[in-house]
């Protein structure tokens, strides 16, 4: 394979139907922030822009302690550490959200407990939750999905039950809110993802906040060497291991942190703009046969608006599944997808298991069962039926009507099929 033929990956922001909407993510104001940086020779560590955006961050959560990383990914296993996750423990996530949400607990040793989402809102649902709690179960991951909201009064009352901390992985979720209170700042720990498609980006990047200085100063231990100078200690009980923690460098990149701090300030107007755009297609879908829109608990308030998932089951007389409908507003020139997300328990290497540190060691070999299909069967089912539309922030005029009419015309092919 010559040069010229490796193939090229970017993968940046929605929209994904760009003749409906006039958004552009990136702009000269983020391109003169990073210049300006690049002249500062603003490379690397903890630097003015790193820790301002930090400082914000934490204010707006309403938590105490903050700390960008390199990526989502990064954050969740900082996140993990932080909270004790290591060998023989166990984690339960819903099986539906990204394999990233869950891989980083599997590098500490620690065994994914997958577990079925409301077939409503997509969220994780607490009831099964509680039933999946074991002595070996470490932590709860409450995934923020699609920037809808878990219902988080369930998932702490699990948590006050037995002990068990929550993790909010908020990673689509940027500005979404539970009476109230941003997410991310009602359990343990919170984690957001700053990769190049999500609301607030970085390119790559991620933040992690918390209250809690135990799990603060745990997550700086992981991947925060040179920063723990008696810049990021709170107490004590690691300050035998400053300036540099376990070694690890997990730290953002500070031109990727430049942009997410403009990008943040847009956060607000973002939201107002993808709500609006989102609750309009909905009020619309509502009356189209067949379709549904994805409940949102009445305690909740969206936010980041990752994706557009929405329901459709068949009428009666009508053979067309999900997947065929699809193909028919495909075919009338809308961006309409499957899932972008597997169901994690479906794949291989959560199915079958992997022999991850090799020599019959980790997490996924051993005594592991595996999982199959039909484990999950509220979730399998709610699966089936999903379909995501595209999400739009600043439409053109008279998107919202143009999407009505080829869902209205896709919903009578339907009706023939």
């Amino acid at each position: 394979m010559t040069q010229q033929e490796i193939p090229v990956f970017i993968q940046t922001a929605f929209p994904q139907q760009p003749d409906l909407d006039r958004w552009q993510q990136m702009t000269r104001e983020e391109a003169g922030l990073a210049y300006e940086m690049t002249l500062r020779n603003e490379l690397s560590g903890g630097t003015p822009v790193v820790r301002e955006f930090e400082k914000n961050w934490r204010e707006w959560c309403g938590l105490d302690y903050s700390l960008t990383t390199m990526n989502g990914s990064s954050a969740l296993y900082s996140a993990y550490f932080g909270l004790g996750v290591g060998p023989g423990d166990e984690v339960i996530c819903p099986t539906y959200t990204w394999i990233c949400t869950i891989a980083p607990a599997l590098f500490l040793g620690a065994r994914p407990v997958f577990a079925e989402s409301d077939p409503n809102t997509l969220q994780l649902d607490p009831e099964d939750v509680r039933r999946r709690i074991t002595p070996r179960t470490r932590a709860i991951v409450a995934v923020h999905l699609w920037g809808n909201v878990c219902d988080m009064d369930g998932l702490l009352a699990v948590s006050r039950e037995t002990g068990v901390p929550v993790l909010e992985d908020c990673s689509h979720a940027h500005g979404a809110r539970y009476r109230g209170q941003v997410v991310g700042s009602l359990g343990k720990v919170g984690i957001w993802s700053l990769q190049g498609s999500k609301p607030v980006s970085a390119g790559e990047g991620g933040i992690l906040a918390t209250s809690d200085p135990l799990v603060f100063e745990r997550a700086c231990l992981a991947g925060q060497v040179n920063r723990m100078g008696g810049v990021d200690l709170i107490t004590r009980t690691y300050a035998f291991l400053q300036p540099f923690g376990l070694g690890m460098k997990f730290r953002a990149h500070p031109l990727g942190i430049g942009i997410a701090s403009v990008q943040f300030g847009k956060l607000e107007k973002l939201n107002r703009a993808r709500k609006e755009y989102v609750e309009a297609v909905e009020e619309r879908i509502a009356q189209i046969p067949g379709f549904r829109p994805v409940g949102v608990q009445p305690q909740a308030e969206r936010g980041g608006f990752y994706a557009f998932p929405v329901f459709y089951q068949p009428g009666p007389g009508s053979r067309a599944r999900a997947a065929d409908m699809i193909g028919f507003i495909q075919a009338e020139g809308l961006a309409a997808a499957v899932s972008p997300y597997p169901l994690l328990h479906m794949l291989s290497l959560f199915a079958k298991g992997f022999d991850l540190f090799t020599g019959e060691r980790g997490p996924l070999c051993g005594d592991y069962t595996g999982y199959h299909e039909g484990d999950f069967p509220a979730t399998e089912a709610m699966f089936k039926n999903l379909i995501f539309l595209p999400i739009l922030s600043d439409p053109v005029p008279g998107a919202v009507d143009k999407i009505e009419e080829i869902l209205r015309r896709a919903a009578d092919r339907a009706m023939r099929f």
